[in-house]
């Protein structure tokens, strides 16, 4: 199915409980993201593309009907985006929420779907409070989580000798949440935090934070944000002079819309890991050059390749399941493993934390990088068995639940 209906914004509506779809409606995904802001680049349409990708390669149909992919930008506000879910659930029987970020976001989408049990895919948000503490039975989470994402590159660093350190933070959900894993992550690799700054989601001029990272003489400064704030801050580091003065940028949440944003002559050197790269394989390639034909000419991020794996595992489980109720289908999509173009084999515990491998990258020179959109090397992979968060450790109601 081709057709995308993009919905900007979706007023708050309701419906008598047990109300239900008619048998000879189209089943109806829903991608909800920010496609207007400082996350468009890393998820927005090219999400929803990757969505009816999914959709495409599972025939276009389920249980007999067919299926729409609907599309709403949330803005990055969660009372905006709790609206826009409460009509699709309710009014268009939406079986399906894909994507989500950011976090603060995600958190209100997680909260709905334990109330009205519909299954929610994130790939848009890392807190990793979402498989946390905040966990719901029918949600999960497909991205790599802010420990993941902190952990490997922060003990890497330490190892190195950068044994101190100074993060900005952007002050929302989501930042707060890779601080805290990342800071936890250095201490415990015998490391020392000598401070952070918080700053405003979409902060453009980053300069008063720069200066308190270079006064603090801290070995490695660690960008906990994303997006535009990633890309503006990493970019601002460079003309002020910060690894020019011996101390090395880290960041965590990495895509290679940033690196496209940021240029290879700036971003060259920077050590991150993923999940997901478009030009890991000849089928990694296949599926991401249909993917920039329908979309502006980029490769996917790992967000919109988790996209499109979140709900093709949806569509396979539902299958299975042999109905689009929630519950059951969430039961049969931990049963299952995750398999497609970009996760090979993935388990799910009962956290709702999908268990993917991930890589170590690194940015190319502008001499390594051959042909467009080469800006990667792989120089480690890191098992999904140690990447993620412990389950003892998380807090998450379900895991004494299911003990």
């Amino acid at each position: 199915m081709r057709k995308i209906i993009s919905i900007a914004a979706l007023a708050l509506t309701t419906v008598a409980p047990g109300a239900f779809a008619a048998d000879n409606d189209p089943i109806r995904i829903g991608v909800l993201n920010d496609s207007s802001g400082l996350y468009a680049d890393l998820s927005g349409e090219g999400s929803a593309v990757a969505a009816r990708m999914a959709v495409e390669e599972f025939g276009g149909e389920l249980l007999g009907r067919k299926i729409e992919v609907l599309h709403a930008d949330h803005q990055n506000k969660p009372d905006i985006a709790s609206s826009i879910v409460r009509k699709w659930v309710d009014v268009d029987h939406v079986a399906l929420v894909a994507d989500g970020g950011p976090s603060s976001v995600a958190t209100a989408v997680q909260e709905l779907a334990r109330e009205k049990k519909f299954v929610f895919a994130i790939a848009g948000g890392f807190a990793s409070t979402l498989t946390g503490p905040s966990c719901a039975p029918t949600s999960f989470q497909f991205i790599p989580d802010t420990y993941a994402l902190s952990t490997a590159p922060t003990r890497a660093a330490v190892a190195k000798g950068l044994d101190s350190w100074y993060f900005l933070a952007a002050d929302y959900t989501f930042g707060q949440s890779l601080y805290r894993d990342a800071a936890a992550a250095v201490q415990a690799a015998g490391g020392k935090v000598l401070g952070h700054a918080m700053h405003p989601l979409n902060t453009s001029d980053f300069s008063s934070f720069l200066m308190q990272a270079q006064a603090s003489k801290a070995k490695a400064v660690g960008l906990a944000n994303g997006g535009g704030d990633f890309s503006n801050a990493l970019k601002q580091a460079q003309e002020f002079g910060i690894t020019q003065g011996g101390q090395h940028v880290v960041g965590f949440v990495v895509f290679t819309s940033d690196i496209q944003a940021i240029g290879l002559q700036a971003a060259q050197g920077l050590q991150f890991a993923t999940a997901t790269h478009w030009d890991i394989d000849d089928k990694t390639r296949a599926w991401s050059r249909e993917f920039m034909k329908r979309y502006r000419g980029n490769p996917p991020t790992t967000v919109q390749s988790l996209t499109y794996s979140g709900v093709l595992h949806w569509l396979k489980a539902a299958k299975e399941a042999g109905t689009l109720d929630g519950e059951k289908v969430a039961a049969k999509m931990r049963e299952m493993k995750v398999n497609d173009v970009f996760v090979h084999g993935a388990s799910i515990r009962d956290d709702g934390r999908v268990l993917e491998d991930l890589m170590m990258v690194e940015v190319k020179s502008p001499a390594e990088s051959k042909y467009k959109f080469d800006d990667l090397k792989v120089i480690g992979k890191i098992d999904a068995a140690t990447a993620y968060r412990p389950l003892s450790e998380g807090k998450c109601p379900l895991v004494k639940a299911a003990n």
